[in-house]
């Protein structure tokens, strides 16, 4: 080989040498991080449009016209496409990813992933019961949805136009789980029938579907009122209410009576595995429902412990003689439904003077509260519905008011109350301002609460032990975005079966620290008792 020829051969692999280890090493950070969000962009926007209602209840207007599809196909259609984002979400290298923005990629592909898996055990075959269903999602939309133009209203109307095709479609997923043996139980479903047989006998103006034609915005001329109010009926009265007797004789005849008799899951096809990948999906820890069982009696009997030192204090020797005692006091028993939204208003307001220790962040609009309506406020438990992100909606707690009689005043103190005023009021309004929550809106609470409790212990461990303290931890809760204290670290004492650091939560957001040294631990991802 010559020199010349030789020389030239060098140059070429020094040329080409750096092409080929471009090759071989990931695409570039900014690109892998553009690819990253625009996926996750996409998803979202394929979320919105596939699930109309979704949309309007998070405030984005724009397919309020649509009802959604409601098929069989339909949801093995979200499955394929679940399949192929999730396929494309693990292509995507997050090496050197802000940790956010990897947390992202973390949580959907969760999210996907639990969705998937839980295909198998076909719940879209159970689409009713007592608390959710085509019969009651109707009604509650007038809810959700804004009327403040004449566009509003015809896309109401184009909903309502839809209604009927939706209940036809549920029915028939219905009749593939009488097939497959996935029923709810039999009590429950007979309730159904009675929702459904109440609404489709009212006539249609006093029907709940009617309420927006008789409450117009002002902006809307007079011409406009009579016209909507006159094809709003008719539909109403034409297609809407005829579908509703349709159900309800469907489950009153045919349905109901396959209802299964025992209310477990156990008692469904696959009803251990079933079990077990709810408490799986509802935890986001591996712990057997065995174990999670007894982390729960073990956190009864601590509470009933509690409850026990207060009845002891008032003069009754056990639990039983105090709750009954409770239970035939005039005092703590409701005089009118008024007095239980006074009560609900009254509690939030005291709670409201309190979120400027707990916040950094505060929400511009104020939690609202309402009645439950009441077609369905004989089923119906006092709720917390959340507002729009960018305020257009306010929150609400929805209040029962109904047999108030025999309704304690003591439920006005309810949980959920704690959770709409501290919590997710304060949380929903700050996401579309933070660019670490670019996911949220996306997410469930339990993915948003684990990037919060993530970024908090990352925070915290940052920490030297001797700053370690209660007003170290709120001072994080304050400054880490969209981690107010208020949910995320709350004081608890030693429980019985050990120090309160080895805290537990499946439905609530509050672990808890003992006496120094304090050891906090983010919900959600690390949900259980123990080291995460």
């Amino acid at each position: 080989m010559s020199v010349t020829v030789r020389a030239a051969l060098i140059l070429g692999l020094n040329l080409l040498g750096p092409l080929l280890a471009a090759c071989q090493t990931p695409p570039g950070l900014e690109a892998r991080r553009k690819a990253l969000a625009d996926l996750l962009a996409e998803q979202w926007e394929y979320n919105l449009r596939t699930n109309p209602i979704m949309a309007t209840i998070v405030g984005d207007k724009r397919y309020n016209g649509q009802l959604g599809d409601f098929s069989e196909e339909a949801v093995e259609k979200d499955l394929r496409q679940a399949r192929q984002f999730l396929t494309r979400l693990e292509a995507i290298d997050t090496t050197a990813f802000p940790e956010q923005e990897a947390l992202n990629k973390e949580l959907m592909a969760r999210d996907l992933g639990m969705q998937l898996e839980g295909a198998r055990f076909k719940s879209w075959e159970m689409p009713v019961s007592q608390m959710d269903g085509i019969h009651i999602l109707l009604p509650e939309l007038v809810t959700f949805t804004s009327f403040e133009s004449v566009k509003d209203y015809n896309d109401y109307i184009s909903r309502l136009t839809q209604a009927s095709h939706a209940i036809d479609q549920t029915m028939a997923l219905m009749r593939k789980g009488m097939q497959d043996g996935l029923m709810q139980p039999r009590f429950l479903l007979d309730k159904v029938a009675e929702q459904a047989g109440a609404i489709a006998t009212q006539a249609p103006e006093k029907s709940p579907l009617a309420q927006p034609f008789f409450k117009f915005p002002a902006a809307i001329a007079e011409d406009d009122r009579q016209r909507l109010r006159q094809q709003g009926l008719s539909v109403i009265r034409d297609s809407v209410l005829p579908a509703y007797a349709r159900l309800a004789q469907f489950v009153r005849a045919e349905y109901a009576p396959k209802g299964r008799t025992e209310p477990g899951e156990w008692s469904l096809p696959d009803g251990a595995a079933r079990y077990a990948f709810d408490v799986k999906q509802s935890t986001t820890t591996n712990f057997t429902p065995e174990e999670i069982h007894q982390i729960g009696l073990a956190q009864v009997a601590e509470i009933e412990g509690r409850m026990l030192a207060v009845a002891s204090q008032l003069g009754f020797k056990t639990l039983k003689d105090f709750n009954a005692a409770i239970a035939v006091d005039p005092k703590l028993h409701g005089h009118s439904r008024q007095e239980f939204l006074d009560l609900t208003r009254k509690y939030i307001d005291q709670m409201y003077t309190k979120l400027p220790e707990l916040f950094g962040r505060l929400p511009k609009g104020r939690l609202e509260v309402a009645p439950v309506e009441e077609f369905e406020e004989k089923e119906a438990s006092t709720h917390y519905d959340q507002g729009t992100p960018d305020g257009s909606r306010a929150a609400r707690v929805m209040v029962v008011t109904g047999d108030f009689q025999n309704r304690l005043l003591t439920t006005s103190r309810l949980p959920r109350i704690t959770r709409a005023c501290r919590g997710t009021t304060c949380r929903l309004p700050s996401r579309r301002r933070c660019p670490a929550c670019l996911l949220s809106a996306s997410m469930n609470s339990t993915a948003h609460i684990s990037r919060v409790g993530r970024s908090m212990r990352s925070a915290w461990e940052k920490r030297p032990d001797s700053s370690r303290s209660h007003t170290a931890i709120t001072a994080i809760c304050r400054t880490i975005c969209c981690g107010p204290s208020a949910w995320s670290w709350i004081p608890n004492s030693t429980t019985s079966t050990g120090p309160a650091s080895k805290w537990w939560t499946i439905f609530t957001i509050t672990p808890g620290w003992t006496s120094p040294p304090y050891s906090p631990r983010p919900t959600a991802i690390w949900c259980g008792r123990g080291r995460p």
